[in-house]
């Protein structure tokens, strides 16, 4: 079969077995790419028109308890200037981007347990309070369940939790002998039977990964429905054992963006600011890769630069609202339209 069938195929079914999939992801020509992402621009079409959804970026730690090997924010990097966001600041970056349309705030960090649960209860009843036509995402890693139930209690709406690898050994390169996948996966799934709308995601060209590996992705990603799904390219941090490591490749990332949309029509697939670091139309070409989101920083500007998951992040010095209307401009230019709404999942999962 060749990969044009593999691609109407996909598009019908939402599934390959393991071999097509190896084989869409290594034999792609130029044709083939165009042929995936017209089907990819189409089928999020049939569940989200026109419409790009904005999140309002707020990332109000760069503490963080673990050491992953890949990230800036890592906690034996002495070098990484720290701060934390007071409840007031982080209730100004809401006010600022509310004013400018945003109706999703996600609140980002590393795992900073001197924001305790009754804290992050308090932070996220008080957004939810000023703003209850929008909705509350975290993105704050590995927490117990019972710490998620608060959460969730107070208002929160979803949660953003990449699960990097799916497969032990890779996933064990990637992070320290005390992280687990398993731990990770059981983190999901208490999300999502707690009721969050639910991300998982990975790094594209991280190191020692293998097409081997971005298949089993899939297929874990397929078999666990996440609303909202994160990848990007690997950009490696000078203050990281991985900072000769190769970035990964634009191709690479687009492939497996249009992919998702036709193995997950319904999902929220953000073009990332990683995309738009590597190549500076990265995320227009993510956007018409099958792409729905973006996320714009709406952190204070005298902070941006100290959360460097990677290094050459863009917009560390933009103001919010400088942002907001050059992403406008770069959306436009590809036909869709940056939209004023919450934006959740075109289905239930």
């Amino acid at each position: 079969m060749n990969n044009r069938d593999l691609i109407k195929k996909l598009r019908d079914n939402r599934e390959l077995s393991r071999d097509e999939y190896k084989q869409l992801l290594i034999s792609m020509t130029k044709e083939d790419e165009e042929f995936l992402y017209k089907n990819a621009r189409e089928v999020r079409e049939e569940y989200y028109g026109k419409d790009v959804y904005v999140r309002g970026l707020i990332e109000f730690t760069n503490y963080c308890r673990r050491d992953c090997l890949y990230c800036g924010i890592r906690a034996s990097n002495k070098e990484c200037d720290r701060y934390r966001l007071s409840r007031e600041q982080i209730l100004e970056c809401a006010e600022t981007g509310y004013e400018l349309g945003f109706r999703t705030f996600v609140m980002q960090g590393g795992e900073d347990m001197k924001f305790s649960d009754e804290e992050m209860c308090m932070i996220i009843s008080d957004l939810k309070e000023r703003y209850p036509d929008c909705a509350i995402t975290l993105s704050i890693g590995e927490r117990e369940r019972t710490s998620y139930e608060k959460y969730f209690a107070a208002g929160a709406d979803r949660f953003l939790l990449r699960h990097e690898s799916i497969t032990p050994e890779h996933y064990s390169r990637l992070h320290s002998e005390s992280q687990k996948i398993e731990t990770r996966v059981r983190c999901l799934k208490d999300l999502k039977e707690i009721g969050y709308q639910v991300g998982c995601g990975i790094m594209i060209g991280s190191p020692f990964q293998t097409v081997d590996h971005l298949i089993s992705d899939l297929l874990f990603m397929k078999e666990f429905k996440p609303h909202m799904i994160g990848m990007g390219p690997f950009i490696p941090h000078a203050q990281t054992p991985f900072r000769d490591r190769p970035a990964g490749k634009l191709e690479d990332t687009l492939h497996m963006l249009g992919i998702v949309r036709l193995m997950l029509p319904y999902v929220l697939l953000p073009a990332t600011t990683a995309l738009g670091t590597i190549v500076p139309t990265g995320r227009e070409l993510g956007l018409l890769a099958g792409a729905n989101v973006v996320m714009p920083n709406l952190s204070p500007t005298g902070v941006r630069a100290k959360y460097t998951l990677y290094d050459g992040k863009i917009c560390t010095g933009d103001e919010a609202a400088e942002c907001v209307a050059c992403l406008k401009r770069r959306i436009e230019s590809t036909g869709y339209r940056l939209a004023v709404a919450r934006g959740d999942c075109a289905e239930r999962c």
